[in-house]
């Protein structure tokens, strides 16, 4: 990895001002990440999924798949995009390789997004994937994006404004890694909830896991208790202010600072800002590979779905950054110092 190296400069108000990492790109790395990345998707997929504890699923009557099975299958489905009938052969050909004790019933695999514990354990999995990139991610940013409950609605970009429009939706909230568009912690909620409650939660637990120097986000976020959560974390947050926004700290002195830097050196807040850029890309990442709608009917799976949706990615991302930044691999010791999830 290539890092630009900046001259401190005098006037700079902020005590501590990281460089921003520029990541070279190489094609000829590129192409063999996307030419090996089913076989290796499986692989990684499978690693993760042994990291699951299925010793604690409870039942009546007959045993039912694990939690590891469940969630292989209903993975592997959402990265290949297929119905649950014609992904029937794909699974026969896992099974022999090993990645699954038996075949289901296509009607079983649309049964296992119903279940409501695999929604703790994707979450879980979600960061996990994400620390084996945590030296490659020290600046964050924050946002939230709609996955419609309609295959042919319109895009969340077009609706975002129409507050009617938004039971139609399931909203993704996210923290990215700026450098790799990895997500490190995810919240999933109606298409009503607003963004700024939910800024403390998410930091909070993204920072459990994960080195924070800096936050960006948008005006969404923009509030006193936002800054402040961030300030109490060690983390310099870069939230784009509102038009009627004052310096007035009113017990929270990080907005004043803040605020002053963001009027005397608005170029160099903004360069820290615009690195927010990086959660939309991450979002087209998404719903350009894995599509912008759920395909699921009740609650429970759709928030399934797309959570299947968010980890596909992250393997996806992991995969590539094995070829463009050599990442060593291994989920078993970032295990050990993962604090999971209550």
């Amino acid at each position: 990895m290539i890092i630009e190296e900046r001259k401190p400069n005098p006037q700079r108000k902020l005590d501590d001002c990281v460089a921003i990492p520029l990541k070279p790109f190489d094609w000829r790395a590129y192409n063999n990440s996307q030419m090996r990345e089913k076989i290796m998707f499986l692989k990684l997929l499978d690693d993760l999924c042994q990291m699951v504890d299925n010793d604690k699923y409870s039942f009546r009557g007959r045993r039912p798949n694990s939690f590891s099975h469940q969630i292989f299958c209903i993975c592997f489905k959402v990265y290949l995009g297929t119905s649950s009938r014609r992904l029937i052969s794909d699974l026969d050909l896992c099974r022999e390789k090993g990645y699954i004790d038996r075949v289901p019933h296509f009607n079983s695999v649309c049964n296992y997004f119903n279940n409501k514990t695999i929604k703790f354990w994707l979450k879980n999995l979600i960061e996990l994937s994400a620390l084996p990139l945590g030296s490659l991610e020290d600046k964050f940013a924050i946002d939230s994006s709609g996955f419609s409950q309609k295959k042919y609605a319109e895009r969340w970009s077009s609706v975002r404004q129409k507050y009617y429009r938004h039971r139609e939706y399931k909203k993704a909230h996210c923290i990215y890694g700026c450098y790799s568009n990895v997500i490190v912690g995810v919240k999933i909620r109606e298409g009503t909830s607003a963004d700024s409650p939910h800024f403390e939660a998410i930091l909070r637990r993204a920072s459990e896991n994960f080195d924070i120097k800096e936050i960006s986000a948008d005006k969404a976020y923009s509030s006193r208790e936002n800054h402040k959560v961030a300030e109490d974390l060690g983390i310099t947050p870069f939230i784009l202010f509102k038009k009627n926004a004052t310096g007035n700290s009113r017990g929270a002195m990080v907005w004043h600072k803040m605020y002053k830097y963001f009027k005397e050196n608005k170029n160099e807040f903004l360069t820290h800002y615009h690195m927010r850029s990086n959660s939309e890309s991450g979002f087209f990442m998404i719903k350009q590979k894995f599509g912008g709608f759920v395909n699921s009917k009740n609650s429970i799976a759709q928030d399934n779905e797309i959570l299947c949706k968010i980890l596909c990615h992250n393997i996806c991302v992991l995969i590539q950054e094995i070829y463009l930044s050599k990442v060593n691999v291994d989920f078993l010791n970032c295990a050990k110092r993962y604090v999971a999830q209550k």
